[in-house]
Formats: structure tokens, C-alpha cells, sequence
């Protein structure tokens, strides 16, 4: 990418093929609950509640990948080819190592953690054996991650969409042959969710490690973990990636807390909360295709120290997520009981979706804000701000309030929605004035200063 095309049009050209693969995740993501809502909603509420634990591993996995992709943007930007490597081989061990810790927990210890955010008894078995399955292919994942990471830090979106349409495929179709056993294949319900999830990452990895090692000359390296050991690029993408893991651990904790708020109210709010999240899901996707787009871009301006362009395309991307998700909302709204009448027939879930959706107005209005803001300001350094008050507002709004009403004076579903809605709103207002207040110009010349050393 040249200095030229650092234009909005760039950037939408860089997000379409991001916001396609992200959108090819959420419908194989929802044909599988689509498919176990066939075979049993005991399984929606299972497999649910495991994803709420798995998701935490895989988002502390892809923030590894956060520091990788801030650090190749920069690297390039600035034309030090050989760092890529460098820091691509740092955080591939990073990953191995973080996907094995992660992978023993999970793999050891899935029962303790599902009675810990009160998972109902007759949902432990099969949720475990769901976890336990997954699990086995986590670090796998990580390294999927990572690599498409490198890819989108060159530009290769088109590349990752194409990896991401072959591996969903597959999963779709394992899917298909697993879950209800069509075509003489045994009916695995959960287990066979997890068995195609586990194949479709290995083949979804070798492409992605395919293209890498073709396109681009980014490699994985021993030699360069080798003496001497690269200190510096360790602890950039530890000061990266670590404070943004907890984070992303923390807000990860506080849904599971308010998972088990709703594991309380039972398997229609436990099932409304799962579909909830799914629409909420395809209301916040091209909010992050758009982030990941403009990082990577921030990350080229920052390299080549052009930070008066930082400003203008931060907020370009910022109105732009929020009419798509605002739009998307309406739509989801209006439509509400046909598109909800494909997972459940339950007249009491579909009402109940559709009063969680009106609160999803204010909830996407903070958090396309939020999901843009949080990686720009990462791009150029500015890591510790965010987290912290992530770690405040998620804990004592989302949380606290989400408790107070929703339990405390029995609002139900609706209350712990209004408590994260509340939560996006109050963190998209900091970030905005953070941003607009200059602070993160020093961070960035802190970054140019590093690559430079």
C-alpha cells in the first residue's frame, strides 16, 4: 500500500472482503445453531453456554494476533520487511504457548466451569464434550488467527475471505453430515458440531499458511527466536497484546457473570439471550471489518509518520460503522418475528427478542464507537487507556447495573441488556474524547521511536 491510497475508498475496498469472512463466520455460526435447534433446543442451550467459555480462550488467542498485525503494519509502513518475520515468528510462539495453557484448562476442567456461571445440570454433560472437542484444535486456531493476521497486515484481505469461504464450507457441510447424520454418518448432535469446527480449522489453517508463505515474504523462523533472542519485538508485542488478553479476558468474565444472571431465569431467557446475541452479532460486523481496516491503515500512517492523516480517517470510520449497525438494527427490528421464527416458534422468545432488540439501538450506537476507537488507539500505541476503562465500566455498568435492574428489581433479560447498553455508551463517549483530546500522538511517536532504535 502506497501513501496515495490511503483513502476512505481504500479503506472500503480493504473492509468488504474482511466484513465477507466475518459475515461467512456468522451464518455457518448460525446454520449451527439452526441445525442444533432441529436436533434438540437442550443442545442451543449447551452448546451456548460452551462458546461463552470458548470464546474467552480464542479472544485471548486473537489478541496475540492484535499485537503481530499493529507491529507488521508499522514495520511495513516504515519498509523493514525483515521485522515482519521477526515479529511473526515472536508471536507465533506466543500463541503455541498461550493455545497449550489455554487447551489444558479447558481440556481438564470444563465441569468446574460451567457449574461456576450456574449451567443448568441437565446442559454440563453435553457442553463439556462440546468444549473438550473444540478444545482440541485451539491452538491450531491460534495459528489460523495469526497467520490471516499477517495476511490483512499486507493487504491480502481477498486472500483470508477466500480461506474463510473454503473452511466455512467445509464446516457447513461436516455439519450437515454430523449433527443429524444424514447420509448414513452417525447423528453426533453437539459432538458433531465440534468434530466439523475441528476439521474445517486444520484445512482452514494449511490454505491461510499456504498463501502466506506465496504472497508474501513473512516467514516463521526459528532461527530468528535464536541468540540473540529478539527482547525488543517480545516486549512490543507484549505491551500490545497483553493488556489488551486482559481486557479481553476481563470483559469476557463479566458476560459469563451475566450469563449466569440469565442461566437463572431459564432455558427460554437462556435461549432469547443465544439468538439475541447471534442478531446482535450481524448488527456489530462490519463495525469490526471497518476497524481491522482502518488499524491496519493507522498502522502504515504511524510507520511512515504521517500521523496529521490519523484524525480524519478515524472518524470517517468511526460515522460509517455507525449507520451500517444502526441500519442493520432497524432492519432486524422491523423484521423481528420472521427472522427470530427461524431458530424458535416460541411466541414468549420472540416477544422477548424483540423488546432486546429496541434496547440494541442505544447498545450499537456505543459500541460502533467502541470496536473502531479501541483499535486505532491501539494502532498507535495507546493501549492502557482503553483497557482501563474497559475494566472500570464493563465491571461496575455493564455488570453492576445490568444486576441491579435485571435481578434486583426483576427486569429480567431486558435489564441486563439496558446495563451493557449502557456500559458501550458510557466507554464510546471516553474514547471519543481521549481521541479528540491528542493524547495518542505520543504514543505514536513512542512507536516510531521503537522501530526505529
Amino acid at each position: 500500500m502506497g501513501t496515495k491510497e490511503f483513502t476512505s475508498r481504500r479503506v472500503f475496498m480493504m473492509s468488504l472482503p474482511i466484513f465477507l469472512e466475518l459475515l461467512l463466520q456468522l451464518l455457518v455460526g448460525n446454520a449451527d445453531q439452526a441445525m442444533l435447534s432441529s436436533y434438540s433446543q437442550n443442545s442451543v442451550g449447551a452448546v451456548g453456554n460452551a462458546n461463552q467459555i470458548i470464546n474467552i480462550a480464542i479472544l485471548v488467542l486473537n489478541m496475540l494476533c492484535t499485537g503481530a498485525t499493529v507491529l507488521a503494519s508499522q514495520s511495513l509502513g516504515a519498509g523493514d520487511k525483515r521485522r515482519v518475520s521477526v515479529v511473526s515468528s515472536v508471536s507465533a510462539l506466543l500463541v503455541l504457548l498461550f493455545g497449550l495453557l489455554l487447551s489444558a484448562v479447558l481440556l481438564l476442567f470444563p465441569e468446574p466451569l460451567f457449574r461456576l456461571i450456574s449451567v443448568p445440570d441437565t446442559l454440563i454433560a453435553e457442553a463439556a464434550e462440546y468444549t473438550r472437542l473444540v478444545t482440541l484444535c485451539l491452538a491450531v486456531q491460534g495459528a489460523y488467527m495469526l497467520v490471516c493476521a499477517i495476511l490483512r497486515s499486507y493487504g491480502l484481505v481477498k486472500e483470508v475471505l477466500l480461506t474463510a469461504v473454503v473452511m466455512n464450507t467445509l464446516n457447513i457441510g461436516l455439519n450437515a453430515l454430523l449433527i443429524n447424520g444424514f447420509c448414513g454418518f452417525p447423528r453426533l448432535g453437539a459432538a458433531g458440531a465440534a468434530i466439523s469446527t475441528d476439521v474445517s480449522k486444520v484445512v482452514g489453517f494449511a490454505l491461510a499458511l499456504v498463501f502466506l508463505y506465496k504472497r508474501t515474504d513473512a516467514r516463521f523462523l526459528p532461527r530468528l527466536l535464536a541468540k540473540p533472542f529478539p527482547v525488543r519485538e517480545l516486549r512490543s508485542t507484549l505491551a500490545i497484546s497483553l493488556p489488551c488478553g486482559s481486557e479481553t479476558f476481563s470483559y469476557q468474565l463479566s458476560q459469563l457473570t451475566i450469563m449466569k444472571f440469565v442461566n437463572r431465569l431459564g432455558t427460554a431467557a437462556i435461549n432469547t439471550k443465544i439468538y439475541c446475541y447471534m442478531m446482535a452479532n450481524a448488527m456489530y460486523l462490519y463495525s469490526v471489518a471497518i476497524a481491522q481496516a482502518t488499524q491496519i491503515v493507522v498502522g502504515y500512517l504511524v510507520g511512515r509518520n504521517e500521523l496529521g492523516s490519523v484524525r480524519a480517517r478515524v472518524w470517517r470510520s468511526v460515522l460509517a460503522s455507525i449507520a451500517v449497525s444502526e441500519s442493520l438494527n432497524l432492519l432486524i427490528y422491523v423484521f423481528a418475528a420472521p427472522i427470530f421464527g427461524i431458530f424458535t416458534q416460541d411466541p414468549a422468545i420472540i416477544a422477548l427478542a424483540r423488546q432486546i432488540i429496541l434496547v440494541e439501538f442505544a447498545l450499537e450506537l456505543g459500541r460502533s464507537v467502541n470496536i473502531t476507537m479501541v483499535r486505532c488507539l491501539i494502532a498507535v500505541g495507546d493501549v492502557r487507556f482503553p483497557v482501563g476503562a474497559a475494566l472500570f465500566s464493563t465491571w461496575f455498568i455493564a455488570v453492576g447495573l445490568g444486576w441491579l435492574l435485571g435481578v434486583h428489581f426483576g427486569m429480567g433479560l431486558v435489564g441486563l441488556w439496558i446495563g451493557m447498553a449502557a456500559d458501550e455508551c458510557f466507554r464510546g463517549l471516553l474514547f471519543v474524547l481521549r481521541f479528540r483530546a491528542g493524547g495518542w500522538q505520543r504514543f505514536a511517536e513512542k512507536a516510531q521511536g521503537a522501530m526505529h532504535a
